[in-house]
């Protein structure tokens, strides 16, 4: 006869577990001996080492029950599908287990190959790590609405890189982002995006401008972009003086008018 600590040191359950078992139904409480203590025989251990067994792989304690009283083909049919649930889970949590090394990989988040390599560009190019942060969280979004489109982003977004005047815009927009607004600048800035915006549509450029036709969308990320930093908005201002609106798709405010 087993005491309830000598039960708990063999099934590897605790004390307050065995006594729950007895409070639903699933482990039967003897009967005090004359020294007013309950004993234990070994079918109790290896009833309740089932139990555990059981409880641990998730089956609820009902079920637990109804298993502990079925016949040898239902307990084993039960069992099977206990498996193939438990094996859903195992490659549940493997799927968990790749999202979080994608989280670990930064850029690469929901974020296509070409991107990420375009913003290791940025880096290279010594552009501070704070404008290519809003750039990645501005191409998640574009990413996510037009998916099939970033091949031709990518490649418009990396001409506009072999300008060296765009170099140079990234870097004012990172010194402006790091130290604070400086109006000269600003001005320098907007007369700086204006001129290339003004070549680019001269020469028959639309790359990404004409392609993102969610306006909603574009609106969302000005929004965004407006609400990152002061700049952003005083930037939109300057260049509407000089005939352009927007941010993310940056537009003549009033469409030229037709050739001859």
């Amino acid at each position: 006869m087993l005491t309830i600590g000598q039960l708990v040191a063999y099934s590897g359950v605790t004390i307050r577990a065995v006594r729950h078992y007895h409070q639903v139904g699933l482990l039967p409480e003897p009967e005090r001996d004359a020294s007013g203590y309950r004993t234990y025989t070994a079918p109790d251990v290896v009833r309740l080492v089932r139990i555990r067994t059981l409880a641990e792989a998730g089956v609820p304690l009902a079920r637990v029950q109804d298993l502990l009283e079925a016949g040898e083909e239902e307990f084993a049919a039960a069992v099977a599908d206990l498996d193939r649930r438990l094996r859903a889970q195992v490659r549940e949590l493997q799927e968990h287990r790749r999202r979080i090394a994608r989280l670990a990989a930064g850029d690469s988040l929901a974020l296509p190959p070409a991107v990420v390599a375009y913003l290791d560009r940025l880096r290279s190019l010594g552009v501070p790590e704070a404008m290519v942060a809003g750039e990645r969280d501005a191409w998640i979004v574009i990413a996510a609405r037009w998916p099939e489109q970033m091949g031709s982003f990518m490649a418009d977004k990396n001409a506009q890189l072999d300008d060296p005047r765009t170099v140079r815009l990234y870097r004012i927009l990172g010194e402006l982002i790091e130290h604070g607004l400086d109006e000269d600048r600003l001005v320098e800035l907007a007369d700086l995006m204006a001129q290339q915006m003004a070549e680019y549509v001269a020469g028959g450029g639309t790359g990404d401008v004409a392609a993102m036709s969610d306006d909603t969308v574009v609106d969302l990320l000005d929004a965004w972009a407006d609400a990152s930093h002061p700049m952003v908005e005083r930037l939109r201002e300057l260049l509407a003086e000089r005939g352009w609106t927007g941010w993310i798709r940056i537009e003549p405010a009033t469409p030229p008018a037709p050739g001859p």
